[in-house]
């Protein structure tokens, strides 16, 4: 799955391209694609067809494109979506399911591809509730806060807890929610209601860093501990950001089809069976949720 920094990675790369632009045209070429849209507003294509898209920001995971009508494009990667920018005229692009045609005042026209393979991603144009706490819903990469959209988010995505580097992002309120967590503090971690944007690879990396087992209780952790930890997944994100996101295959791109190089510099995260970074022990994997746990059984001791 993508995690964050590839997210984010698409956020800014579509910014300067949809930000202002209007949207001419709508071609569906797998219905499959619309699975969360509600149509009881309008098709999607009518909901999209004449509108100006305001920005693209993001929490956690999840992308959206506020527009002039008070509703919101969003944008489920799933396991393999990518949102590809490209002139129009351009060769078809392989397992494309949506094709939006976009006028935008300085580029003038271009296409946004959405293109899935495994089709678990999918478009949808949703309503624009107000935030809880009447902070920016999410991160746009702008400096201004003023207008009325910014402290609006798609109803998809309410339910989503903020991430450890959106600016409004709470870590008073976050360290107070996971000392009362009695569950492993990996699955904590996962918890999107929790804190967003971080899924197995960074968790696994952020757990090495602070010298913490993934099954440890999280109510169990110091205030230290806890203050460590949120600074190791913050540093780690950044880090991720700073290089495009991990990659491993052709499917985690950003929006000119740039894969990321974080993968590179994992320090646990499929390393089962070679030495510890810091001690020489050898990494082990774990089952955990459906997938794996890759940690150091010497520096990462369960209490």
């Amino acid at each position: 799955m993508p995690e964050l920094p590839e997210v984010e990675v698409v956020r800014s790369g579509l910014q300067p391209a949809v930000t202002r632009a209007l949207v001419t045209g709508v071609e569906i070429f797998d219905e499959r694609s619309l699975r969360r849209h509600v149509s009881a507003a309008g098709s999607f294509a009518e909901q999209l067809t004449g509108r100006r898209i305001l920005a693209a920001v993001r929490r956690g995971k999840f992308l959206w494109l506020p527009l002039d009508s008070d509703r919101a494009l969003v944008i489920h990667l799933g396991m393999s979506g990518q949102v590809l920018l490209r002139t129009p005229g351009a060769a078809v692009d392989r397992m494309l399911r949506i094709r939006l045609t976009l006028e935008h005042p300085t580029h003038g026209e271009l296409w946004v591809n959405f293109v899935d393979q495994r089709i678990f991603g999918s478009m949808a144009v949703d309503a624009m509730l107000a935030t809880s706490d009447g902070l920016p819903g999410g991160y746009s990469g702008l400096r201004s806060a003023d207008a009325a959209w910014q402290h609006r988010l798609p109803s998809q995505v309410a339910h989503i807890a903020r991430d450890p580097i959106d600016p409004s992002f709470s870590p008073q309120l976050f360290l107070a929610a996971l000392a009362r967590k009695n569950t492993g503090i990996k699955r904590a971690l996962l918890d999107q209601n929790l804190i967003s944007g971080i899924g197995n690879i960074y968790a696994d990396e952020a757990l090495f860093a602070a010298r913490i087992h993934y099954e440890q209780p999280a109510a169990s952790l110091s205030r230290a501990e806890a203050k460590a930890l949120l600074a190791a997944v913050r540093t780690i994100l950044e880090r991720a950001l700073a290089e495009g996101g991990t990659s491993f295959d052709a499917q985690y791109v950003n929006v000119n089809g740039k894969s990321g190089y974080f993968a590179h510099s994992l320090e646990v995260y499929g390393r089962q069976g070679t030495p510890c970074s810091r001690c020489g022990t050898l990494l082990v994997r774990e089952q955990f949720m459906n997938r794996g746990s890759h940690f150091c059984p010497r520096c990462q001791r369960l209490r």
